[in-house]
């Protein structure tokens, strides 16, 4: 079926020329002179494209004017120059195939403002709006920028597995993968589930993140980045959290703490500039209808240095702070969402990489430091989302990295092969995990992170 995006055609200037495009109605209005003026727009831009379509047509009266709101069609005419304000080209129809109309008394998108929270309920549909197509093509163009970060810098794509055995984080809050019957599954004399009888003889999880297995790799072909859905079953309904999102999670041989906080700044720093570059009009519909200061805050992201400070000079001045927070800070305490956006909104005015936390709340595979109470943890906070990047240098020394996992209560025998990588040819390493939706938030302004995936999944949620 031969057609043109519209975002192509508006960029054209050969007029007289015929073009045919397809797409869907976003409004129409009819003149008592005998032609209507079609809206239609196909997703590949924020503007729709002008149609004209008069009563000479033949089907005018028959279908032309039956193309309510949603509806499709196919639609060939001559490109001309607009007289409007607002438009440079227009359609002057010769042909007008509708496709699939769509009830006007039915048809939930009608032309009024409808909250994310409704849309949410017809996620199936809300693609087709001003601001969820914005969030889709800006999702895309954070994600093929991703991928040309990593390509121009020599990284290898890799894929590491959905299913897996491990608790890469060890919180534990994981689905189970299974194959059993859950009404009578087979047990052992003491009553507990027999997994040797499962699909895979033992427990299996979905993955909270990839970065064992790519550890594995970055120890062989140096440079490594996955790409892909993660989960966690974290039974949590704020605005920040989804059960299943997308992270990105480079990981490096011979790479430090300083090494990984540079890849991170570099990164965050691409990833804004590409869409600053590439998808303009859908920021300044961000910034002009759901966060005004937008522009100016992506602007900041890439024309200065990140600030860096230790996670112990972060309390200090929280601790300092003339104001009053819901969870007091304090050292050997996470920092929190409220913590984090004061760093970056208040104080620096700007991104914040913070450095070296407490052991403590941290994860089993963090380098541990000289002091004996920090690792070299590293998480990178933006303004008005908080953290976007978390990741730390990886602990290569075999006694050490053993001493942590019984500190933190895991089985050695569990996490045999990745004790293995520093028995066999152990190096420095790095690697952190950027999640994907968050960037979209930061990139987009939008408040919950439930409206830059296409179809969320939260506590009761699995809909569509």
């Amino acid at each position: 079926m031969h057609r043109e995006l519209v975002k192509h055609v508006l960029e054209r200037e050969d007029f007289g020329e015929t073009v045919t495009v397809a797409g869907w109605v976003r409004t129409r209005r009819d003149s008592k002179g005998g032609f209507s003026f079609i809206e239609l727009t196909d997703g590949s831009t924020m503007t729709g494209l002008q149609i004209i379509a008069d009563n000479e047509l033949s089907n005018y009266e028959s279908d032309v004017l039956n193309l309510t709101i949603g509806s499709s069609a196919r639609i060939t005419g001559t490109l001309t120059e607009s007289p409007g304000k607002g438009q440079r080209v227009e359609i002057r129809a010769t042909e007008v195939e509708p496709f699939g109309l769509a009830d006007p008394e039915t048809y939930p998108l009608q032309k009024k403002r409808m909250s994310f929270e409704h849309l949410r309920e017809i996620a199936h549909l809300r693609p087709r709006t001003n601001t969820i197509g914005a969030v889709a093509r800006v999702r895309n163009a954070l994600s093929y920028a991703t991928h040309r970060f990593y390509q121009d810098r020599d990284f290898l794509y890799l894929h590491t597995p959905l299913i897996t055995a491990s608790d890469a984080e060890g919180v534990g809050e994981m689905f189970r993968v299974t194959t059993l019957d859950p009404a009578a599954p087979p047990r052992v004399e003491n009553g507990a589930v027999d997994y040797s009888q499962d699909f895979f003889a033992q427990p299996a999880f979905l993955t909270v993140s990839g970065q064992l297995s790519a550890e594995a790799y970055a120890l062989a072909v140096d440079r490594v980045y996955t790409f892909g859905p993660t989960f966690r079953a974290e039974n949590s309904n704020t605005r920040r959290h989804l059960a299943e999102f997308w992270m990105v999670e480079p990981e490096m041989a011979f790479a430090d703490i300083g090494d990984n906080s540079d890849l991170a700044e570099d990164y965050v720093k691409y990833l804004i500039r590409y869409v600053l570059d590439h998808n303009g009009a859908d920021l300044e519909f961000f910034n002009q209808w759901v966060d005004e200061g937008l522009l100016d805050s992506l602007a900041s992201v890439v024309d200065g240095d990140f600030e860096r400070i230790t996670y112990a000079e972060a309390v200090g001045i929280l601790e300092r702070a003339d104001t009053s927070f819901e969870f007091p800070p304090a050292w050997g305490e996470d920092l929190q969402s409220e913590h984090e956006r004061y760093l970056t909104e208040k104080v620096f005015m700007k991104p914040v990489i913070v450095i070296d936390f407490p052991f403590d709340f941290k994860a089993f595979y963090m380098r541990r430091n000289d002091d004996g109470k920090t690792v070299a943890a590293m998480d990178v906070l933006v303004p008005r989302i908080g953290e976007i990047v978390g990741g730390s240098q990886r602990e290569e020394r075999l006694d050490v990295l053993a001493e942590s996992m019984r500190i933190k209560g895991l089985d050695e025998q569990h996490y045999w092969w990745y004790l293995d990588l520093r028995r066999f040819g152990s190096a420095p390493h790095s690697g952190f995990g950027l999640g994907l939706e968050r960037v979209v938030q930061f990139a987009t302004g939008m408040q919950n992170i439930r409206d830059v995936i296409p179809f969320p999944r939260t506590p009761r949620n699995v809909e569509f």
